[in-house]
C-alpha cells in the first residue's frame, strides 16, 4: 500500500511533508471562474494550468497558497502532486444551486476529497495509507475520523463511470487508511512554528477557501479587507444561488460591518479554516 501526505499549504500538513516522507504528497486546488479573482502573476497561473491539466482563472483560496505548494515542493526536495476537481461555480450548479452550508458540507468532499480520490484511483487503483496532519491537541479529530472507517478504511460513494442513459454510476469505495503521525509524535502548534521560523516557505495568511462558512463572522469581516476581491465573489455567488451560506448572517449584511480595528490575529485561529485539511 502507497503512502500519501495530505497537504493543503498551511504550516502543519507542511510541516508533516517536511518531516514525513511519503509515496505520495498531494494537494487539490479550488478553482474559481470569476475574472474578477484572476491569479494576477500569470507565469505562475500558466505553471499551475500546466501542473493541474486544466485551465485557472484564480481560485477561491488566497492566492499565497499557491507560492506556499511551489516553495514547499523546493524545501522537501519531492514532487507534490497538484489536483482539482470541477470549479466552485460548477459545484454548486451540480448542486441544484443550492449553496454548501454547514448541514450540507458538500464544498469539502467535491472542491477537495474527489479530486484525491480520483487521482487515487486513476494512477494508483487501490486505497492508501493517508498521513493527515493532526497535532497532538487534535486527538478528538482522529477519533472522529476512525470512528467512520469500515475495516480500518475510510469508504466513501464515488463515481467513475456512466450508465448507458448518461447517468453516473456510484459505489461505494474504500478510500485511505487514516495515519496521524503528529499525534504519534506529540508535535503541537508550537513546535512547528518554531519549525519554520528561519525556512524559505511562504504561507498564506489562513489556507482554505477565504469565505469558508465555518469561519465566525468577524473574521469574514477581516477577511473582506484582506480578500475583498474573492469575498466579493463569495457573497455575488450567494446572491444569486439558493439558500445562504450561514444561517445567521448573509455576507453582503457582513460586508456592510464596520471593520473590528481592535481584533489581532491571534483573536482567530484554525478551527476558522474550516478543516479541509491543514
Amino acid at each position: 500500500m502507497k503512502t500519501m501526505n495530505s497537504l493543503s499549504g498551511g504550516k502543519t500538513s507542511s510541516y508533516l511533508a517536511a518531516n514525513h516522507s511519503a509515496d505520495v504528497d498531494i494537494f487539490s486546488l479550488v478553482r474559481v471562474e470569476d475574472v474578477n479573482c484572476k491569479f494576477k502573476d500569470k507565469k505562475t497561473r500558466l505553471l499551475v494550468e500546466d501542473k493541474l491539466q486544466k485551465p485557472f482563472i484564480g481560485t477561491a483560496e488566497m492566492d499565497d497558497i499557491v507560492y506556499t505548494m511551489l516553495d514547499l515542493e523546493q524545501f522537501i526536495g519531492r514532487k507534490i502532486t497538484w489536483t482539482t476537481g470541477e470549479t466552485f461555480e460548477q459545484v454548486i450548479k451540480n448542486h441544484g444551486g443550492y449553496l454548501p452550508n454547514k448541514m450540507a458540507r458538500y464544498c469539502t468532499t467535491d472542491l477537495k476529497t474527489m479530486p484525491i480520490l480520483h487521482w487515487i484511483y486513476e494512477n494508483l487503483k487501490e486505497p492508501v495509507e493517508m498521513r493527515f496532519g493532526y497535532r497532538a491537541n487534535e486527538t478528538g479529530r482522529a477519533e472522529r475520523m476512525l470512528e467512520k472507517t469500515v475495516n480500518g478504511f475510510t469508504r466513501v460513494k464515488a463515481t467513475f463511470e456512466k450508465h448507458k442513459d448518461g447517468r453516473n454510476k456510484w459505489k461505494e469505495v474504500d478510500y485511505c487508511k487514516p495515519e496521524f503521525p503528529l499525534i504519534d509524535g506529540n508535535i503541537y502548534k508550537d513546535t512547528i512554528e518554531e519549525f519554520w521560523k528561519d525556512k524559505d516557505v511562504r504561507f498564506a495568511y489562513m489556507n482554505n477557501c477565504v469565505g469558508c462558512h465555518w469561519r465566525s463572522p468577524l473574521l469574514l469581516r477581516k477577511m473582506f479587507d484582506k480578500e475583498g476581491r474573492k469575498m466579493q465573489w463569495f457573497t455575488d455567488i450567494e446572491n444569486g444561488s439558493k439558500g445562504t451560506f450561514r444561517s445567521d448572517v448573509a455576507y453582503e449584511q457582513i460586508k456592510k460591518w464596520n471593520p473590528q480595528g481592535e481584533l489581532f490575529d491571534d483573536d482567530f485561529n484554525e478551527c476558522d479554516s474550516g478543516h479541509c485539511g491543514l
